[in-house]
């Protein structure tokens, strides 16, 4: 992708989207922390579901620690790895207490210090709850920064460097929502619907294969 072309490519999406946001159901930093923990190879579809009956019984360290083990499994159960994930979710809340008073850590080193929190996780808090201009970098990011030539990289760590020397100030707060929800919906992994794509003009992807048929 061009230089002069990464202006007029978020431009495009921000007017599509002014306000994208995670489709997580959260209403706390520690609800969004939580349910980007269970995220990991599962969907926010099965997230939320689970969220859902598992917040209004307990949405805070404390509340998750006295369920125990057993307990959260029930809430989970239906996402993907989830006695994994219940054991890291309580250790995290143990961290959470033990080290920062209850509340989530707004700082990266902290973040990243937490049981199954990894760069990509604590990005997404750092985002979405404290508006910190980072980018997650999931599987749909990427592929988008590779496939438009926006930000190739052999390591999400390297299209994720590359992002924030090229995305413009004025768009990284929610550069990471635009893309997320452009890779799910329109640049999707298998055939990408480039006949729909609103910034299929910037791009560096050529489609092999024509438009469908209206």
């Amino acid at each position: 992708m061009k230089a002069a072309d990464i202006v007029p490519f978020f431009a495009t999406l921000q007017a599509a989207n002014p306000e994208p946001e995670t489709e997580l159901e959260y209403s706390t930093p520690f609800e969004l922390l939580t349910a980007v923990l269970l995220s990991a190879q599962a969907t926010d579809v099965g997230v939320n579901k689970a969220t859902r009956k598992l917040f209004p019984v307990a949405n805070t360290p404390q509340k998750i620690l006295d369920l125990g083990f057993e307990g959260l499994c029930d809430y989970i159960k239906t996402i993907g790895l989830y006695r994994s994930k219940a054991k890291h979710l309580l250790l995290t809340c143990q961290m959470l207490i033990d080290l920062h008073g209850g509340e989530v850590p707004r700082s990266r080193e902290a973040l990243e210090a937490l049981p199954g929190v990894g760069r990509k996780t604590a990005n997404v808090v750092l985002n979405v709850a404290f508006g910190e201009h980072t980018l997650a970098v999931d599987t749909h990011i990427f592929r988008i920064g590779n496939r438009t030539g926006l930000a190739p990289g052999k390591t999400p760590l390297a299209v994720e460097l590359k992002l924030l020397k090229r995305v413009p100030p004025q768009y990284l707060q929610h550069a990471h929502h635009w893309l997320i929800l452009h890779g799910r919906y329109v640049c999707q992994a298998r055939k990408p619907r480039c006949w729909e794509c609103s910034v299929a003009r910037y791009c560096s992807f050529k489609p092999k294969t024509p438009a469908p048929a209206s």
